[in-house]
């Protein structure tokens, strides 16, 4: 006869995702696709986290462009005044 404890655990350990985007040393894995370039295209400055990445990205000034983690890039297009440069 089992605890529920361990049937608890079970279901857990069932359902649960495993850290698929890191490596052993659980730092997150880089992209081997090339980096994105954006240029900012407002007035004054704006600073934006990738929503995938955690990454911080500040366009200091108008015409800024930056190289942004592809994994980023979807996310990063949505954004008004970001240009995505081609």
């Amino acid at each position: 006869m089992s605890c529920c404890g361990q049937k608890r655990a079970a279901a857990v350990a069932a359902f649960s995702v495993g850290p698929t985007s890191q490596d052993p040393s659980g730092l997150p894995q880089i992209s081997q696709r090339p980096p994105v370039t954006f240029e900012y295209v407002g007035a004054t400055a704006m600073t934006v986290q990738g929503p995938l990445t955690g990454r911080v990205y500040r366009f200091a000034a108008p015409g800024s462009q930056l190289s942004v983690d592809p994994r980023d890039a979807a996310s990063l297009g949505a954004v008004p005044r970001l240009r995505r440069r081609w």
